[in-house]
């Protein structure tokens, strides 16, 4: 399922996944580095280089679990709010953000 997050002061729109993240799980560190997530993308290509590229399967599924709800989080605390009654229920339901 998809949320659709606002930033209020800028107007700019980002739908994001909730749940497993399959780009994340395929391509590694490519769907951070794509949507500009510089944190992200240097923390999983750091843990990629560490590894030596032979534990980057591992690392891509362990961030295939976590990825999606670490972006949200992220948009969240730079000030994204959800953008229609929708994704604020399944941002609430999920635990991103409490019922006002």
């Amino acid at each position: 399922m998809n949320v659709n997050l606002v930033n209020p002061n800028t107007k700019q729109v980002k739908q994001v996944k909730v749940g497993f993240s399959w780009t994340v799980f395929f391509w590694g560190f490519f769907p951070p580095l794509f949507r500009g997530d510089w944190k992200w993308f240097a923390v999983i290509l750091a843990l990629d280089i560490l590894t030596a590229g032979f534990g980057a399967p591992i690392v891509s599924l362990v961030f295939s679990f976590i990825y999606n709800k670490l972006y949200i989080n992220d948009l969240i605390a730079n000030g994204y709010k959800p953008a229609e009654e929708a994704s604020r229920s399944i941002l609430v339901n999920n635990g991103f953000i409490t019922a006002e």
